[in-house]
């Protein structure tokens, strides 16, 4: 297998978010001869009183003029596109609905989904681009004997982020270029310093970037009329009352609400929330724990799913590790999960992503696959 990175001169479109990333994938494909047009996409843009001196969040004209500024240094052009429209329907707004329905999205998946590899390949198309580049921890490979290409890891495990990429189609990998991917963190900042790039040293976006404070619950806030609702326990006593299904997720401790009057023993999570009944229910850490993850919506990355049971890992959230498990697909485009050792909180609105080795098999969305035992 070989890069997809050649000695050619086609056009590529890079994402350019104004962080060291997708700077230095610019720079890389600039040096490797492409014909590089930078691309920053306007996102969202907050209020003032959203914004904090230390929010380390995205989309802030600073970054879209750290953006341009790499662009005048790498002697290529640079455009901004508002997509503030669009981000806001695929990604905001299904942000919100997803937590009013009681469930845990994922939005950077959402956004590499809708905009980065939707909206972002057919303005590259505009543009006369064979290819669209992002700063992206992952790697494209082609096979010199049949030609398909493949989604994998990027080589620095602490960075590595095609877990939010599952989501590629074989269309797609023939057009996208993820060229930090075969690099560590740490090359990547010497590689910016090489270049003369004037933000070597810039700090890494943590906070999503529409909720600078990083208090998701004051932006649903903003945005929702929550309802109250029962706290149960698992055995069927009612612990208190909370202000709204909106401010849960499976496997949360803190925060919870419970009466001082309803004191337990032992320490209480989140095992289950009920979008009809506005129930959240509580149970102990055990209660968490399952071996069967129902997936549905799967996407596979080379185009269709394996034939029968197959072994791969798999990890059902960003932070999560590997796991050996058993993958059985199904025709109604859903799959299941069997893992050797069960899993600690599969929460419903999450994804699901399977591995063989290095290579990203494909994933889909964590279902409930079991109701409280009240």
């Amino acid at each position: 297998m070989t890069s997809d990175v050649q000695n050619s001169k086609p056009r590529v479109v890079v994402a350019m978010s104004g962080g060291v990333d997708s700077s230095v994938a610019a720079y890389l494909l600039a040096r490797e001869g492409y014909d590089v047009v930078g691309v920053t996409m306007r996102l969202w843009v907050g209020d003032d009183e959203d914004i904090t001196p230390d929010h380390q969040g995205c989309c802030s004209i600073e970054d879209i003029e750290d953006a341009r500024m790499v662009c005048q240094t790498l002697g290529v052009p640079h455009y901004v596109i508002n997509v503030e429209r669009e981000f806001r329907e695929h990604v905001m707004d299904y942000f919100v609905a997803e937590y009013a329905a009681g469930r845990t999205p994922h939005p950077c998946i959402a956004c590499n989904d809708r905009i980065k590899f939707d909206f972002l390949m057919r303005r590259a198309q505009m543009l006369d681009a064979q290819f669209v580049a992002t700063g992206h921890y992952a790697r494209v490979v082609r096979d010199e004997t049949t030609g398909e290409r493949s989604l994998l890891k990027g080589v620095d495990d602490g960075k590595d982020q095609s877990y939010v990429l599952y989501g590629l189609t074989a269309e797609l990998l023939d057009h996208v270029l993820f060229p930090v991917g075969w690099y560590s963190k740490s090359e990547i900042r010497e590689l910016a310093r090489e270049a003369d790039l004037h933000l070597a040293d810039k700090q890494d976006s943590q906070d999503i970037c529409f909720i600078p404070k990083g208090d998701y619950r004051e932006f649903l806030q903003k945005r929702l009329d929550p309802h109250p609702g029962e706290l149960v326990h698992m055995d069927g006593r009612i612990l208190g009352e909370h202000k709204g299904i909106e401010y849960f997720t499976v496997g949360q401790r803190r925060g919870l609400g419970i009466k001082p009057t309803n004191p337990v023993s032992e320490p209480l999570f989140v095992t289950w929330v009920d979008p009809e009944s506005r129930r959240v229910y509580l149970g102990p850490e055990e209660a968490l724990y399952q071996r069967y993850v129902h997936v549905s919506a799967a996407n596979y990355v080379g185009g269709s799913a394996p034939q029968g049971p197959v072994q791969v890992t798999a990890k059902i959230r960003y932070t999560g590790l590997d796991a050996p498990a058993t993958l059985e697909s199904h025709t109604d485009g859903s799959a299941t999960l069997t893992f050797d050792e069960p899993q600690r909180a599969a929460a419903p609105g999450q994804a699901a992503v399977f591995f063989q080795g290095d290579r990203v098999l494909g994933g889909g969305v964590v279902e409930a696959t079991t109701a409280p035992a009240v």
